[in-house]
């Protein structure tokens, strides 16, 4: 392969060119995704503690919150990428042909680190409201059903090569969070609450918060009372 053109890249240069922008774009995909991982356990910790003690409206507006904050840390680091595509990939390398190379790549990375910034964040409310099932099988089909079969027909059946690939996987990750999204959204607090007391009861067989506490409703979300 590293004889054969891509996409405007110099044939002699293929298989150095190929590879190395790409590795590049990945390390600061990487960085930023440090950072959501964090948000990750952090969100988690905060909707299961939240549906532990009976606080529905806690848990709804906390995951409110964080997605709107990590969807705007994505947009900042998205911008960023963008208005300095042309010079970021000084800090890996002096080639001139090798910073073409990751300014023609820089818009997909864009993208990804956007999506990047919002999916992590409700795969920790799913972790915290005890949907791994759910969202492991959610990830399986559209990740790996569609996403890389896609990726794969449009990075070696047609000329988009590396960008191919990526744009199959940026649409399966787009589609998983969508619908991670929708399920967020419908998501009924008050129940959630109610299996997360049944599910204490069970492992601890006694009554860790008493169901009186929390009563009436404001705004379709049952609130405790004093």
């Amino acid at each position: 392969m590293a004889g054969r053109a891509c996409h405007g890249w110099p044939s002699r240069n293929y298989g150095h060119l190929q590879n190395s922008p790409l590795l590049q774009l990945m390390n600061v995909n990487g960085w930023e995704g440090m950072l959501f991982i964090g948000i990750n356990a952090a969100i988690s910790v905060r909707v299961s503690n939240e549906l532990g003690s009976a606080h529905p409206r806690a848990a709804k507006y906390s995951v409110i919150i964080i997605i709107l904050e990590s969807l705007l840390i994505g947009l900042f680091f998205a911008v960023v990428i963008l208005a300095a595509k042309d010079h970021f990939a000084i800090i890996f390398t002096d080639s001139k042909e090798m910073q073409q190379a990751v300014s023609r790549l820089a818009f997909l990375l864009s993208v990804t680190m956007l999506l990047n910034s919002v999916q992590p964040v409700i795969s920790g409310v799913a972790v915290g409201g005890g949907w791994q099932a759910l969202v492991a099988y959610i990830n399986l089909f559209f990740y790996y059903v569609i996403g890389l079969p896609l990726g794969f027909l449009l990075g070696y059946k047609t000329s988009l090569r590396v960008e191919g690939i990526w744009i199959g996987m940026i649409f399966g990750t787009l589609l998983q969070t969508v619908i991670l999204l929708c399920i967020v959204y419908k998501t009924n607090w008050n129940k959630e609450v109610e299996q997360a007391l049944k599910r204490m009861r069970q492992w601890t067989g006694q009554e860790l918060v008493d169901p009186r506490k929390w009563s009436g409703q404001e705004n379709g979300c049952q609130t405790q009372t004093i």
